[in-house]
């Protein structure tokens, strides 16, 4: 089965600029499935096997970058996706950076600060686990924590009103489309599980000793403001799913078949940056010839000298 079985389920999943998004109307566990678990298992190997070949073109033609970005509820399967998707690459290309609470330094410098020193060179892939928009999702449920930033004018929680919030969702849009001027490519990702596969998963973690570690009690305080964390995304998502930096809101219930939807859509836009090897000048191509004939002429020159040693 070829890759473009799944391509035609894309575009169900990107966000369209300029629309009013809800969740509620995207898919936790897509019923359209034309292929099975078995099927898209190995179309996901073929994905990253060809994933591989893009990264080495994009590598070589250094004049494009890839950011990939993961936001999601708890047990969502952000880690998962990474591990699976990503696990054909070049680590030497592939930055992974998870972002926690803020550091006492990284709360000394604007919000963006940490986000904008992580991003990748040209040439390379950086995948954000969690990212910027933690500052209009996690802070517009809680924000109290806006305050820690310490921002001139931001007192009290009675501060931070919807303007707050607009300038906040424009700033994120222009830092992202400075990035995507300069040649990024900005792919952006919603696990979207549904509350009830929540529940399964975060019980699996608490039966299995092996995955306890995985579960916190603060996430039964996050789950507690679902409602208020739908309504969060639902901003989000209508104020910053641009062109040049889409928002993709990803069935999340199968783990299979986020894996693959997820390869899937990096694959089809990475092909679209049409990358290629640098072309080599007949000067260098010369050169090239050159060196050929050096290194083809010590071969003897190495029978002499093994000969000399021993």
């Amino acid at each position: 089965m070829a890759i473009s079985a799944i391509l035609h389920y894309l575009d169900d999943f990107r966000v369209k600029e300029g629309k009013t998004v809800s969740l509620k109307d995207f898919d936790t566990d897509y019923d359209h499935k034309n292929i099975t678990k078995e099927e898209g298992e190995e179309l996901l190997k073929l994905g990253i096997q060809k994933l591989s070949e893009l990264q080495d073109k994009l590598y070589a033609d250094q004049r494009h970058s890839v950011l990939i970005i993961f936001q999601a509820m708890d047990a969502a399967g952000k880690d998962s996706v990474i591990k699976h998707v990503m696990t054909g690459l070049n680590p030497q290309g592939v930055n992974v950076t998870s972002f926690k609470v803020p550091s006492p330094l990284e709360l000394s410098h604007d919000y963006l600060w940490r986000h904008y020193i992580a991003l990748p060179s040209r040439g390379d892939i950086g995948i954000f686990n969690r990212s910027h928009y933690e500052n209009v999702l996690v802070t517009k449920v809680h924000p109290e924590y806006i305050l820690k930033e310490r921002i001139p004018g931001m007192n009290s929680v009675n501060d931070i009103n919807s303007d707050f919030w607009d300038n906040r969702y424009k700033e994120i849009n222009r830092f992202e489309k400075t990035q995507s001027d300069n040649g990024m490519l900005i792919l952006k990702f919603i696990l979207h599980v549904s509350k009830k596969e929540q529940k399964k998963r975060f019980l699996a973690r608490i039966d299995d000793p092996s995955k306890n570690w995985k579960f916190s009690s603060a996430d039964l305080k996050e789950r507690a403001c679902w409602k208020e964390y739908r309504n969060a995304y639902d901003t989000m998502l209508t104020n910053t799913s641009k062109d040049h930096a889409p928002w993709f809101v990803i069935p999340a219930d199968d783990k299979w078949f986020t894996r693959l939807a997820v390869a899937s859509i990096i694959y089809n836009e990475m092909e679209k940056l049409n990358l290629s090897y640098p072309v080599v000048s007949a000067e260098q191509k010369a050169d090239l010839l050159k060196a050929r004939e050096v290194i083809v002429n010590e071969n003897g020159g190495d029978k002499a000298e093994e000969a000399t040693t021993k």
